[in-house]
């Protein structure tokens, strides 16, 4: 238990992480000082690069079987250029020099985090876990943490979060021992992997999107407040938590391959019910959105590595994380243009989405 609980501790802490400095504090801190077509130009190259080292990494990796040492390395340093970024706080250009090194970094630990659940026989509770305690995370850094960190405190206060989550996971998960050479012309030719990765990306692309839409949503739709929308956005929240143990509960007991389908039927049916929902029902389909979302995280990541050859994982993995950058980027675009079509009509584009 203490490794499967090692594992979830450190979603807690990239959650932290992600809601805090990747999403909300540097974005709004740096473009006061470059412009954000800049920042989001170099956002895109440094995730682009991160991918190509990734790759590289990952084939070494699988190579050598050196996926816990990767992962230490490159959480260590994740957390290292966070609170560098606090450090030179009064030096925007060197910031965000460090922001796009640690958004690098992140990746690269994030890669190899997911390829240690090769090191567990129950991977689906494991990664169901995971994501429990994620959301978990993200409760805590918007209730605890969002308000009362300023500036450059932030960056320490996190920094120092989220290195503490993560060392049991450096300090008690076994390094999975699979190896093997992996040739990426090889891999691309699989028409069973790219076309999961090509499924993984469209349900992705769907979760993103409500991830980064729901406020605005439920602004335009049910005129909430505020404080309304954080309270579907907690309720969401604890649909995750359930979500995530159940659907690694239901994962290592039919499978991945029989689960997965399922996120198909829940989207589309969540989706296509979405314009109906009447106001006081919205708390109800809050908690349906977390149960969907925790499928996706859940299931993707053991479905990758169950479905292939598990020495493979590294280089596989690095693949899931590029369709999920791909989705985010491409799920936002297809709602502006949804948005353009209906005239501003939030519900017929929610509709469209499934």
């Amino acid at each position: 238990m203490i490794r499967k609980v090692s594992f979830a501790l450190f979603d807690t802490g990239e959650t932290v992480l992600g809601a805090l400095v990747f999403s909300t504090a540097f974005p709004l801190f740096i473009t006061r000082h470059v412009d954000t077509k800049l920042y989001s130009l170099l956002y895109g190259l440094a995730l682009l690069c991160s991918f190509f080292l990734a790759l590289y990494l990952g084939k070494l990796a699988d190579r050598l079987a050196l996926r816990k040492g990767m992962f230490g390395i490159f959480g260590t340093l994740t957390a290292l250029l966070c609170a560098s970024i606090g450090v030179f706080y009064g030096f925007p250009q060197l910031t965000l020099i460090l922001f796009l090194l640690m958004a690098i970094s992140h990746q690269q630990a994030f890669v190899f985090y997911n390829s240690m659940l090769l090191g567990f026989e129950s991977r689906g509770i494991t990664s169901g876990m995971g994501v429990a305690f994620g959301y978990v995370g993200s409760a805590i850094a918007l209730l605890f943490l969002a308000e009362r960190l300023k500036g450059a405190e932030l960056y320490i206060v996190v920094a120092t979060l989220f290195f503490m989550l993560a060392l049991p996971s450096f300090t008690f998960l076994e390094n999975p021992p699979q190896t093997s050479e992996v040739r990426i012309r090889e891999l691309l030719k699989e028409r069973r992997f790219i076309l999961l990765m090509v499924s993984i990306l469209m349900v992705t692309e769907v979760a993103n999107t409500l991830i980064a839409m729901m406020g605005v949503y439920l602004r335009e739709v049910y005129s909430f407040e505020l404080a309304q929308v954080y309270k579907v956005i907690g309720i969401s929240a604890l649909g995750g938590v359930v979500g995530g143990i159940t659907w690694g509960y239901l994962i290592d007991r039919f499978g991945p391959k029989r689960i997965f389908p399922a996120g198909f039927f829940l989207w589309s049916g969540f989706l296509v019910s979405l314009p109906f929902v009447p106001r006081e029902l919205v708390l109800i389909v809050g908690f349906l959105a977390g149960i969907s979302l925790s499928h996706l995280w859940t299931s993707s990541r053991v479905l990758l590595l169950e479905t292939f050859p598990q020495g493979q994982a590294s280089v596989r993995l690095s693949f899931l994380s590029l369709s999920e950058r791909i989705a985010s980027t491409a799920g936002l675009s297809l709602w502006a243009l949804l948005l353009l079509i209906t005239g501003d009509d939030f519900r017929l584009s929610a509709s469209a989405l499934g």
